[in-house]
């Protein structure tokens, strides 16, 4: 986090309350008080890009959601992926078989980035599927 504005000592209780509306309440920054006065805190763009890959990462759609949205796209299933990358020595097909088992996936499981580029898909692509449950027929979104 960095600091965004302070609000030095001494200050009036109006004057608090201005930088607590200003900058929490209109704004949305946290504010903490120090020794010297008030601080208005916000995460800098890095943070906040950080932030926003970790929501997209914990974001899941069940199996059924995956393979129907492929199955919209790529007319394919869980089993034309398994034999269409059955002779891949990039991919382990045994532990390939178990993760389609899964009840959930999650955009962070690095086997939706593996069979995703596989399909054609992008990362962003794979995004916009977890975001809104569909993917686009050509691979792109």
């Amino acid at each position: 986090m960095i600091t965004i504005a302070t609000l030095n000592k001494p200050y009036t209780e109006a004057q608090r309350m201005d930088f607590i509306v200003e900058y929490n309440h209109k704004q949305g920054y946290t504010i903490e008080e120090g020794e010297n006065g008030l601080e208005a805190l916000g995460y800098t763009e890095d943070e906040l890009q950080a932030q926003e890959r970790e929501r997209i990462n914990m974001l899941s759609l069940t199996a059924a959601d995956v393979e129907r949205a492929i199955y919209k796209a790529k007319d394919m299933d869980f089993e034309d992926i398994v034999e269409m990358v059955k002779e891949s020595p990039d991919i382990d097909v045994k532990a390939l078989k178990i993760e389609l088992k899964a009840n959930n996936f999650y955009r962070g499981n690095p086997w939706i980035e593996q069979v995703g580029a596989i399909l054609g898909y992008s990362s962003e692509d794979l995004d916009y599927l977890f975001k809104n449950g569909e993917l686009q027929n050509d691979g792109m979104v």
